[in-house]
């Protein structure tokens, strides 16, 4: 499914009737241009009538598939190339709007189905140059050849070019809409694991009191010397200890946080504690040096997906390029936290340090450059700064800035 609505299309088709209808009796009566009236109105009436059922789709599904639009562009084009053969052909002023259809499949339908409806549009304008009905326009007009074949090939090379000028574009706004759509669900789907861990601990530490009444009463039952006697009361009694401390066991596990960050259910979480699961995540037998410019403790802030993914791209990026080491500096002020990741590699190319951050811009000129066009997106939705630079030493330098308004330190 893709995103084109069919009540774009319909809407579209309905201003091309009204706007064919309008030229064809402005030509006709006022103009006073002989046409043929019937055989124009007869092709316009059965565009009408397909805008008609494609209101009763739209009823259905708001949306269509890639070859029911296909199909629909392709019958515009169809029906225009008619229109075109029975007004003078690629001389009809009008002929130019032959391009509409095929700059809508660009946009929206795979490169396969463009290049189909790019081929029909350019054999309906060799046939148009060729075949058609021709306008009275007078004795005065004539239409040397040399200009006529100048406008086919125009036609044709606007066709070809806009064709892939407007793939090219809305593929590249493709990808990175899908890219964003991918990040946000990862990160909606992290946030998701989180709820249910801080559930799971929450459920674990409440339950727990009442699972130890229940053992201190079923040890107080096995020491009654009246129930004692009865073995079956006994067994009975011995089974549901079993269960219970069965019930502990889940608790138990339950209870342990896969990220090992125990404070406060994950509500709370130091920055150095985000960087380590982060490194340990995509480590290759690499090491990684931490350095706090702090004088006490390090305070911990609110705990956002938004900021572990955006840490996660960037350290991974650090992995990937550096030779064996990954420095970061975390310098905490009494207005905000800066956060430092480098690494001991090539540093970012001369040719490509200005765009970083840009989508399909990588570091050394491999992969797609996403990451770091996401984390910086995320950092800067988040109200922080991304900035990327070579050190002295030429190594690759990502910088982050956070108010401390927005970590609630």
């Amino acid at each position: 499914m893709n995103t084109i609505l069919l009540g774009n299309l319909i809407k579209i088709r309905w201003i091309a009737i009204f706007g064919q209808l309008i030229a064809v009796f402005f030509v006709n009566y006022l103009i006073k241009i002989q046409i043929p009236l019937g055989e124009i109105l007869t092709i316009i009436l059965l565009s009408i009538v397909i805008n008609i059922y494609s209101y009763y789709e739209e009823r259905k599904n708001k949306s269509i598939t890639n070859i029911k639009a296909f199909s629909f562009l392709l019958f515009d084009t169809l029906q225009l190339g008619f229109l075109l053969f029975l007004t003078g052909g690629i001389i009809n002023p009008f002929s130019i709007l032959i391009l509409a259809p095929v700059i809508t499949s660009a946009s929206y339908l795979p490169a396969v189905m463009t290049v189909i409806l790019s081929t029909i549009s350019i054999i309906i304008i060799v046939i148009l140059n060729f075949y058609f009905i021709p306008l009275d326009l007078g004795k005065d007009f004539y239409l040397p050849d040399i200009y006529s074949f100048g406008l086919v090939t125009s036609l044709i090379i606007t066709v070809i070019f806009i064709a892939i000028y407007a793939y090219l574009f809305a593929s590249s706004s493709r990808k990175i809409s899908n890219a964003l759509s991918v990040s946000k669900l990862q990160i909606l789907n992290q946030k998701k694991i989180t709820e249910v861990g801080s559930l799971s601990a929450a459920t674990a530490h409440e339950l727990g009191t009442p699972l130890n009444t229940i053992f201190l009463i079923l040890n107080d039952l096995l020491k009654e010397k009246k129930l004692i006697e009865d073995k079956n009361i006994v067994n009975d009694i011995v089974l549901l200890k079993s269960q219970a401390e069965r019930c502990k066991e889940i608790l138990k596990k339950l209870s342990k946080n896969p990220l090992k960050i125990k404070d406060r259910f994950l509500e709370k979480v130091k920055i150095t504690d985000l960087i380590k699961i982060n490194f340990d995540k995509f480590n290759k037998n690499k090491k990684l040096i931490i350095n706090k410019n702090i004088k006490d403790y390090e305070p911990e802030i609110i705990f956002r997906d938004e900021i572990m993914y955006a840490l996660g791209n960037i350290i991974q990026n650090a992995i990937f390029y550096s030779k064996n080491i990954i420095n970061a500096d975390l310098d905490y002020s009494k207005t905000n936290v800066k956060i430092t990741i480098s690494d001991d590699g090539k540093g970012f190319s001369k040719d490509v340090i200005d765009k970083l951050g840009e989508p399909y811009v990588s570091k050394n000129n491999q992969g797609m450059g996403l990451g770091i066009f996401i984390a910086k997106n995320l950092i800067e939705n988040m109200g922080g700064s991304l900035n990327l630079y070579n050190s002295k030493d030429d190594h690759a330098v990502v910088e982050i800035v956070f108010d401390n308004s927005i970590l609630s330190i």
